[in-house]
């Protein structure tokens, strides 16, 4: 049976407006400029070299001699293994963690070139963000701050140490207090060096804040149970969940972890047991985590109390203050229904918010309390430590600041001046503190403003731990020795505490031998070099313990409703709400050009934010995407292109906030974004993204960077879903087989693979399309960046993209049309998405070797499309005659010219390139290569232990780092591997089976739980 849904990218696509297809009636989406090419201007014009160093500032004179030293430094233990010392061509690996995952981090000669995730990591096993597969790219920036600095000169790290030391003696004199401002701190080791630092300076006050605050969540634990933590959430134990604006699947806390477990109840494994968790999401913007929803309802920010109020009162029978009907009835609808499952689920259901507002968590916590989630679906005791930032503290530093009582503040991983919502106010108050240190990295907002810069190092150069999670600990060890001259920051405050241990290495050994290796069941050396190369301690869980809630829920509703009542927009009013996107999240990473390229999941955006509106709002204010308009709210305003969003709440606006840097590197410095931190507002103790604003056009207009419509299937369909009760009544339904094989007829000869053949399977339902595929793909195969003006070009090079796919019933086929305006833009404004990732399909078959005039791609013996790109002459007939439409054309020589604003030229290849792939050239075609080079390693390490290449022995980088398994790469001529297994599913097909490639990549059906709440 086939999907009678029909699909589509974007409006332009639904509409087929002239636009749309003037851009997609011709063979190529541009034609090569010929006469540029002619006359040297274009194509094939001089560049010098090492001019792009200038332009951007990633830099190899300093990486190539910390590279060339004896690597790692003195006690690091490689994982696995233990090279005397480097061998050339040979990788080694080395345990570390990063933001509380275990890693493994792969260098070749010295130079670490990527990031894995531990397969053993409790937390994601073995997944990885988009963020740590950059973060690579960091260790490189020569933007990094390279020595230390006082009042803005060059000093040398004992000068800095002496004018620090005096400094502090004689604040200590005159009891005044010092400051320590940090983001969230989980490492054991740094908490104690700063508890140490305090001890020696007893006016000392650590404070630890959030760009994106999760007080709210941690102070009405206090308030509900007496313990001021951040729970760890367990949704794999979960039969329904309801979210009410938590991204869980991005941005929320743990998004791989989180991940890994809710797909764990709706992949391959569980639908075969007849298995899927229910899934009800009601939020304003659309989400990652409303995409892959069950059930999405769009939500105000001014609803979303009443909600939980009315959400409350079904479940428990009780009439709070506040109770009354939404104005959407299909919410009410949802929540009545969302009411009955959770408490059908009693013990096994989970209710989580986004809010930071306190009353509205705490009003979460009775309803969670009510369902029986604690001690199985909500953890207090094994809890969470990747947040625990206060913003009264950070509010009350500032008041404190202002009265002159603040001698000196030191900032580590922190950068308030950017992200705090009231920048004047901490401009203000900085201004009047005589000592500022910064350990930050980069000379970013806040470290413009310092006394003292002390960079600390890359976490890529340094040792230290983490615990992300109570009871487990993961160990940092340096990869590579100090690329510049930096010091890490716990180290300069062992220092100036005048500690009498000397080495921050010394002090994270002892620390662990006193308190954590015996918990593991390690001592000694011996146990301390098992610890560096399994990379992590996992102490038994504590026994969850079931909470009861006993206060007095009357005045919290009462808080809820009267925030509420103030954030409902007036005449001419919107509901503002700001969030995290996936890719830039805080904005701590803005700089890294891998992340900036990485398109939103869901607007497909790169380089920039925007304000996302619903097509309501849109037409009654008579704008067009990219129309340029001023936001005011909170006492400021930024100016932003709209976006048309659908499933955007009417009457909202939603802008992420992360962009608008004005420092901290040469990528953000050159203009991307706007800040949107200023919007944010301090109500009820808490830092708060919502507001009432107030819009107005500028008459400029702004083309966003936009991929989603870059690559037309002219209408064919490529999607295909089901519900679940569908699923269960019949496993084959949309999967096109219906139980039979379909024969068609062929123009091309099979041939035998008697050894390997290397397919690949693609499971719709547990890709949440992250976009963390993306990023691995770009750092093991060498893709270029392109830049802002290239991708609007439709140039991006990415050799995987994630296709992001509309749907809503429509039997007419008709798009949004006069004739049924107000149907379709209530549909439009309840649409459901699927994500597809789409690379080579490696077809055995393949109708882009029929047409390459040079032979330049040829088919293997083993089932892969090979390119040889010196055969390559750039016709592009290939290109054209993809029907996935996956290649991609190097329009200039992307590795060597500095007019070309790609941020990954010459001067930055030599470091963080895989020596493995060969970096193309202008003018030639380029696509996945399945990691050949992966592939090869794999067989010859087989071949040189004299076994056969077993099931898992190769992992391609896209499969390596997705948290949610959902790709599957292996032999298909082997029964029982994973991957024939997989493709084995009923639920498996091919995307345009009917043109009889035979593609070698199958996808499973997309299946959605739900009928419930539609009946």
């Amino acid at each position: 049976m086939d999907s009678n849904k029909k699909y589509w990218k974007g409006l332009e696509e639904l509409n087929k407006t002239p636009e749309f297809v003037e851009k997609n009636k011709h063979e190529f989406a541009e034609p090569i400029p010929i006469e540029d090419v002619l006359s040297g201007d274009g194509l094939l014009g001089k560049t010098p070299r090492r001019d792009f160093l200038k332009a951007v500032g990633f830099g190899v004179g300093a990486v190539t001699l910390a590279a060339c030293q004896k690597v790692p430094v003195h006690k690091s233990i490689p994982y696995l293994i233990k090279p005397e010392e480097v061998t050339p061509g040979v990788a080694n690996y080395y345990s570390s963690t990063y933001e509380g995952h275990a890693i493994l981090v792969k260098t070749r000669e010295g130079r670490p070139i990527k990031v894995e995730g531990n397969p053993n990591d409790l937390l994601a096993k073995g997944g990885l963000s988009a963020q740590a597969q950059s973060s690579v790219l960091d260790l490189y920036d020569v933007s990094r701050v390279q020595a230390p600095l006082v009042n803005g000169e060059g000093k040398a790290w004992n000068e800095v140490d002496d004018y620090v030391k005096l400094e502090l003696a004689k604040i200590q004199d005159s009891g005044k207090k010092i400051a320590i401002i940090s983001s969230s701190i989980s490492s054991p080791s740094t908490l104690a060096v700063i508890a140490d630092f305090i001890t020696a300076h007893p006016t000392a006050k650590h404070i630890m804040y959030d760009a994106v605050s999760y007080t709210g969540i941690i102070q009405a634990n206090q308030n509900s149970f007496g313990k001021a933590v951040l729970p760890h959430y367990n949704f794999d134990k979960a039969d329904v969940i309801v979210s009410f604006g938590a991204d869980f699947l991005s941005t929320w806390i743990s998004g791989e972890e989180f991940t890994r477990q809710y797909v764990s109840n709706r992949n391959n494994k569980s639908l075969q047991s007849k298995k899927m968790s229910r899934h009800i999401q009601f939020e304003t913007g659309m989400s990652l985590t409303g995409t892959n929803a069950d059930v999405r309802i769009p939500l105000k920010p001014s609803e979303e109390g009443v909600a939980l109020i009315n959400l409350y009162n079904a479940i428990t029978g009780t009439t709070l203050p506040g109770t009354k009907k939404l104005a959407d009835n299909a919410a009410n609808n949802a929540i009545t229904i969302a009411a009955k499952e959770l408490a059908a689920a009693k013990g096994k259901a989970l209710v989580v918010a986004g809010s930071n507002d306190v009353a509205t968590q705490t009003l979460v916590n009775a309803i969670n309390a009510a369902l029986g989630s604690y001690g199985t679906t909500i953890d207090l005791d094994n809890n969470s430590n990747q947040y625990k930032g206060n913003d009264a503290d950070l509010a009350a530093f500032i008041g404190d600041a202002k009265k002159g009582d603040i001698a000196a503040v030191l900032f580590l991983d922190a950068n308030p001046v950017y992200d705090y919502y009231n920048t004047k106010e901490i401009t203000e108050a900085l201004a009047k503190v005589p000592l500022k240190i910064s350990f930050n990295t980069s000379l970013d907002e806040t470290a413009a403003l310092a006394t003292v810069v002390a960079p600390n190092h890359h976490y890529l150069e340094s040792w230290g731990d983490d615990s992300a999670i109570a009871g487990y600990y993961t160990v940092m060890q340096p990869t590579i020795n100090p690329v510049y001259n930096t010091r890490q920051a716990e180290e300069s405050l062992l220092i100036w505490s005048s500690s009498a241990t000397k080495t921050y290495y010394d002090y994270v050994r002892n620390n662990w031998d006193k308190n954590i290796l015996a918990m593991g069941g390690l001592s000694g050396q011996k146990g301390w070099e098992t610890l560096l190369q399994t990379g992590f301690v996992h102490v038994a869980a504590k026994t969850a313990g079931a909470y009861s809630f006993s206060k007095d829920l009357n005045a919290v509703a009462q808080t809820i409703l009267t925030q509420s009542t103030s954030l409902v927009a007036g005449d001419k009013a919107y509901e503002l709400h700001l969030y995290q996107s996936s890719a830039i999240r805080d904005g701590k990473h803005a700089n890294n050009p891998w992340l900036q390229e990485l398109p939103d999941p869901v607007s497909k955006v790169t380089w920039d934010n925007f304000a996302a509106m619903s097509l309501t709002d849109l037409k009654a204010l008579n704008l067009q995407e990219g129309d340029v308009i001023t936001i005011d709210a909170n006492g400021t305003s930024i100016a932003l292109p709209v976006l048309l969003q659908p499933g955007q709440a009417e009457g909202t606006i939603s802008v992420a906030v992360g962009y608008g840097r004005a420092k901290g590197g040469a990528v953000i410095e050159s203009g991307i974004g706007k800040n949107a931190y200023p919007l944010y507002s301090f109500r009820n103790g808490t830092v708060q993204g919502s507001a009432v604003a107030k819009i107005s056009a500028t008459g400029d207009q702004i083309i966003l960077a936009q991929t989603q419509t870059h690559h037309s299937y002219e209408g064919r369909n490529v999607i295909r879903d089901a519900s679940f009760t569908e699923y269960k009544k019949n496993p084959y339904v949309n999967s096109g087989k219906d139980g039979e094989h379909k024969d068609y007829k062929s123009l091309w000869e099979n041939y035998d693979r008697p050894t390997y053949n290397w397919v690949m399977a693609i499971d719709l339902n547990a890709c949440t399309g992250c976009g963390a595929c993306v990023v691995a793909c770009n750092a093991e195969n060498n893709v270029p960046v392109v830049g802002r003006d290239e991708v609007r070009r439709r140039r991006e090079m990415h050799w995987i993209r994630i296709d992001r796919y509309y749907t809503f019933n429509d039997e007419q086929g008709k798009g949004v049309t006069e004739e049924h305006e107000i149907d379709k833009l209530k549909n439009i404004n309840n649409v459901s998405v699927v994500h597809q990732p789409m690379l080579c399909q490696h077809c055995d078959h393949a109708p882009c070797e029929t047409v390459c005039p040079v032979l330049a791609t040829v088919h293997s013996s083993e089932g892969l499309n090979h390119m040889a790109y010196n055969r390559c002459v750039g016709t592009r007939y290939c290109a054209n005659n993809c029907p996935f439409k996956v290649r991609r054309f190097n329009w200039f020589n992307y590795w060597n010219d500095s007019r070309f604003e790609n941020y990954l030229a010459e001067q930055h290849t030599q470091l963080v390139l895989n020596p493995d792939v060969v970096t193309r050239f202008r003018g030639v075609m380029e696509k996945c290569s399945m990691c050949i080079q992966r592939i090869q390693a794999g067989k010859l390490q087989a071949k040189m232990e004299k076994r056969p290449v077993k099931d898992g022995d190769i992992k391609v980088a896209c499969q390596q780092t997705c948290s949610a398994n959902a790709i599957v790469f292996g032999n298909g001529n082997d029964p029982e591997s994973e991957v024939s297994k997989a493709l084995r599913s009923e639920r498996t097909y091919y995307v345009l089976e009917e043109l009889n490639v035979q593609p070698g990549i199958g996808y499973q059906v997309k299946v959605r739980n739900t009928n419930e709440l539609e009946a």
